[in-house]
């Protein structure tokens, strides 16, 4: 199975900003789904941190990432993941489960705040 994204915000191809927007499109959709987590507001966009607390869920979707790594490249630079530099990134690129509505779990990639939100 192709590598899976879970998107919670602007990273949506239905409202992804300009700058991203041809990038996100070619994401193919695959499920509503929740990841365990904590959604902030951030202002300008919405940032989440994992969290082991059942009760605290989180709604988004599942997107299918195309077969060319140029696309999860172009989506760190967006979110601003430095792989070789993690603390200094906005964003975490990091993988996580998530629960489709049926039930039925499946490992994706989720973007996280690198910061304590509060």
């Amino acid at each position: 199975m192709p590598d899976l994204l879970f998107i919670y915000g602007t990273l949506h191809p239905d409202r992804a900003p300009a700058a991203i927007a041809p990038t996100a499109r070619l994401l193919k959709p695959f499920a509503r789904a929740t990841i365990q987590g904590r959604l902030y507001d951030l202002g300008a966009y919405p940032g989440v941190q994992l969290s082991s607390d059942p009760s605290g869920t989180v709604p988004g979707e599942l997107f299918q990432l195309p077969d060319d790594p140029a696309i999860l490249a172009r989506l760190d630079d967006y979110e601003d993941f430095r792989p070789d530099d993690p603390p200094n990134s906005l964003f975490l690129r990091q993988r996580t489960i998530a629960t489709l509505e049926d039930g039925t779990q499946h490992a994706c990639w989720v973007y996280t705040c690198n910061r304590t939100a509060t």
